[in-house]
């Protein structure tokens, strides 16, 4: 092998805090190892926390007590790679009740749970009432409770079926009781790829125009990226230059979430990558993203061991006990971990586990 004397100035210009373009995120890509990656990743983390909680943001690795709730699994965008999806006719579709919906909100609180990531379905008939009421209800019964709910394609659905802009459906459901927006349906921001695995569901710029508005009426949220299916690196790359420049324009975004797509009982055919690739892209993003705080940790896709592994790939966060999740699981592929379980994963690195809130507030 030749050796380059460019990649050392990169790789400097990264422990020195600067900012990297996307044809520098690529050259890293491919001409360093998944151990070079995960040492500039680690270090931009350390930049990025070292004044976090008074100062202690390096000691410490966060998690979040929440519980996924599906309030219908009806849709009709019939995505590639979604194993969790049901027609209207189908025995098992179904639309959530109040009393369900409260019945696993007080489990939730019973495990000290802080917060609700609520998403569903493009139902093509529920109309808005529905919605408000829900987020009434919750907020009523529960004011204590975040709702993190709707993602940027059901904000999108939801404009078409109610026949109203979308800043003044997110307007609405704020006033009801809606407190932060997940990332969501990100997939892969380039819709190229998006046309080919789910070209029913909004495109790149309708999915940022969501998070746009949120920002700009208070509402904070994550953002997320599923790969490891039709897209290029180049491809991967883009999506993250999307988010960073959102990030630039409003500073909104708690979070970065990504994971590898799960295959089993999907129409979509692709070779699952693997961990090794999870680790490389988890690190890429910590280096490129200078502008986000946090990078959460995808236990749910990788087990706990790797997910215990990336929090020296740039991840600061164990992200959420799961109490349920129904998506991923579909897909064939299903961990768990309990509070317990997180915060010895958390101490065997030598940290301190403490549990936040969706603003990454200490809430433990």
């Amino acid at each position: 092998m030749i050796y380059d004397p460019s990649l050392d100035a990169l790789q400097g210009k990264i422990l020195d805090g600067g900012r990297i373009s996307s044809g520098e995120a690529l050259r890293l890509y491919r001409a360093c190892s998944l151990e070079e990656l995960g040492a500039l990743a680690h270090e931009r983390r350390l930049q990025r926390k070292a004044k976090a909680y008074g100062g202690r943001g390096n000691e410490i690795v966060t998690y979040i007590v929440d519980r996924n709730i599906n309030y219908t699994n009806i849709c009709n965008v019939y995505c590639k790679f979604c194993a969790f999806y049901r027609t209207e006719g189908e025995a098992d579709a179904y639309v959530r009740t109040h009393e369900e919906i409260a019945q696993k909100i007080d489990e939730t609180i019973a495990l000290g749970g802080t917060q609700i990531l609520m998403q569903g379905g493009h139902h093509p008939k529920l109309g808005i009432d529905f919605y408000l009421d829900l987020l009434r209800f919750i907020k009523g019964r529960y004011p204590q409770v975040n709702i993190h709910a709707f993602s940027p394609p059901e904000f999108n659905h939801f404009s078409e079926v109610f026949k109203m802009p979308v800043r003044e459906v997110i307007v609405k459901f704020k006033e009801a009781g809606l407190g932060s927006i997940p990332g969501g349906g990100g997939e892969i921001l380039v819709d190229r790829v998006r046309e080919r695995i789910a070209p029913l569901k909004c495109k790149t710029d309708a999915w940022l125009d969501v998070m746009r508005i949120g920002h700009e009426l208070g509402l904070r949220t994550s953002a997320t990226m599923m790969f490891g299916h039709v897209e290029t690196v180049e491809d991967r790359i883009e999506h993250l230059q999307r988010l960073r420049d959102v990030q630039d324009e409003t500073g909104g975004f708690t979070a970065f979430i990504c994971w590898t797509f799960q295959h089993e009982h999907t129409r979509l055919r692709a070779e699952p990558v693997g961990s090794f690739e999870y680790l490389r892209m988890q690190a890429l993003a910590r280096i490129f993203l200078d502008n986000f705080d946090n990078v959460q940790s995808s236990w749910v896709t990788q087990g706990p061991k790797i997910g215990q592994v990336a929090l020296q790939y740039g991840a600061n966060d164990l992200g959420s006990i799961m109490i349920e999740e129904n998506v991923v699981s579909s897909a064939g592929t299903s961990f768990r971990m309990g509070v317990a379980d997180m915060q010895r994963l958390i101490k065997e690195l030598g940290y301190e586990p403490r549990q936040r809130d969706n603003w990454y507030q200490l809430v433990l």
